[in-house]
């Protein structure tokens, strides 16, 4: 087991894997920017390291500082949370030559399954049923319209190395498709540094469902069943639940032996969803693999009881799965609420300045997953996630009970927030039914 990990992150991220080591018995390294300085992270970790000014560029994505970071403090293992340097093979592939244990998949895996046209291929392999589409990046505009004109309006352009809603755009018709192409290969290469793009088939108001899976160093893959996130906006998840409404016990057996086959073909180790479109005839397609702790990753923790970062911890250090994992089952329900430090009134407009305010939400079956606190001045540098508000409960009707009272309790002031967002969207018909697809924020309106 390792001695001391390092935290390559910040926020809530930063703090839940201080958790998980501290419950393990190993020391932890928190790594901050000049601006995160008072964060919780820091105050709960056994040493800390300025490494650099505010920006991402000079701190969490600063290789060389996490590095140094690394050789003053002695640590033995790198964990890096979601974004910033989770995904990147480049850093995994440094520490791995220096001998140092990154906290994920392997740096081959990573450029693999970053490489999302070469995701598709390796999923095809496996026999995972994939959005119809280009085999790979297509060459240009023109090679991009015999694509569409072979697969069918409407489209969907994708980023090769894209993430996040990124390079993408949906184009209905063909006219619409050359202006598409420059702002979705332009944002690519300006989010990305490569402009390539693949073409897809856009289905038509599809579920966004995804698989969580941990796989250990010996070839053991497990699957603990599926997240349901199709409450987005802008490709950016703000509710997640787990078990998903539309998926039954068939359904969940056909959609975890899909992302287990395909984690398998790729070499997966550590933990890492894969993820899908339901269409509504129940058809589902893969659409990529995040390689990485997902964001949402408690309500799968609260309704199989896994605590996914140990588990990230110990595979790492050569711990081979479980026999009790492969028979997890799913027990109540669990929705996740992201609060973010936006206005939903102003078009979502992000916000940064003091916490006045602050009170986390209790009783039963509630989790708060937080970094922030009365006279916090949050940044303006990254990203606006303040706290990911949790409800368990037996049945979903329960867990949506509780969340809604957690949500009237929950108190943020001294800035704009999704709160009254999810309040809103806790009251609307249609979401407690679980009518939903990707498009539904898209349409919905407050006063709903």
């Amino acid at each position: 087991m390792f001695e001391k990990v390092l935290v390559a992150n910040r926020g809530e991220i930063a703090l839940r894997i201080i958790r998980a080591c501290k419950e393990l018995g190993i020391k932890t390294v928190a790594v901050h920017s000049e601006a995160d300085a008072n964060s919780l992270h820091v105050r709960f970790a056994d040493e800390d390291v300025c490494i650099g000014p505010p920006p991402p560029s000079a701190s969490y994505n600063n290789i060389s500082a996490i590095l140094s970071a690394v050789e003053v403090t002695n640590a033995d293992a790198v964990h890096p949370g979601y974004g910033f340097l989770a995904e990147n093979p480049l850093f995994a592939e440094i520490c791995e030559a220096c001998g140092i244990t990154f906290i994920g998949p392997p740096s081959h895996v990573l450029s693999r399954m970053g490489d999302k046209a070469e995701a598709r291929r390796t999923m095809e392999r496996a026999g995972v049923p994939v959005v119809p589409g280009s085999r790979g990046p297509v060459e240009d505009l023109d090679e991009a319209k015999e694509v569409a004109e072979e697969v069918g309006y409407p489209i969907m352009l994708k980023a090769v190395w894209g993430g996040g809603g990124r390079g993408m755009r949906v184009v209905q018709e063909p006219e619409e498709l050359e202006k598409a192409w420059h702002v979705a290969s332009s944002e690519a290469q300006a989010s990305f540094s490569n402009p390539a793009l693949y073409v897809e088939r856009y289905i038509e108001k599809p579920r966004h469902i995804e698989v969580q899976i941990l796989a250990d160093r010996y070839g053991k893959v497990v699957h603990l069943g599926e997240r349901e996130c199709s409450i987005q906006r802008r490709h950016q998840k703000l509710i997640e639940e787990s078990p998903s409404p539309a998926v039954d016990p068939e359904l969940r057996e056909r959609l975890g032996e899909a992302a287990v086959r395909g984690a398998k073909e790729v070499g997966y180790r550590n933990a890492g969803t894969v993820e899908f479109l339901l269409d509504e005839d129940g058809n589902f397609y893969f659409i990529e693999m995040n390689t990485r702790i997902q964001v949402e990753h408690p309500v799968t923790e609260m309704v199989t009881g896994v605590d996914i970062v140990k588990a990230q911890i110990l595979i790492a250090a050569g711990e081979p799965l479980t026999e009790e994992l492969a028979g997890v089952s799913i027990s109540g329900h669990a929705i996740e609420c992201r609060i973010n430090a936006e206005d939903p009134e102003k078009d979502f407009m992000p916000s940064s300045g003091m916490v006045t305010g602050f009170h986390a939400p209790g009783g039963p079956g509630i989790r708060v997953d937080t970094h922030i606190y009365a006279s916090y001045k949050i940044p303006p540098y990254y990203d606006s996630l303040l706290a990911k508000l949790i409800a368990w409960g037996h049945t979903r009707e329960e867990a949506l009970s509780r969340m809604e009272r957690a949500l009237d309790e929950f108190v943020i002031e001294g800035v704009p927030t999704t709160l009254p967002l999810h309040r809103a969207l806790l009251r609307d018909h249609r979401f407690r039914e679980g009518d939903v697809d990707v498009d539904f924020l898209e349409n919905f309106k407050m006063e709903g």
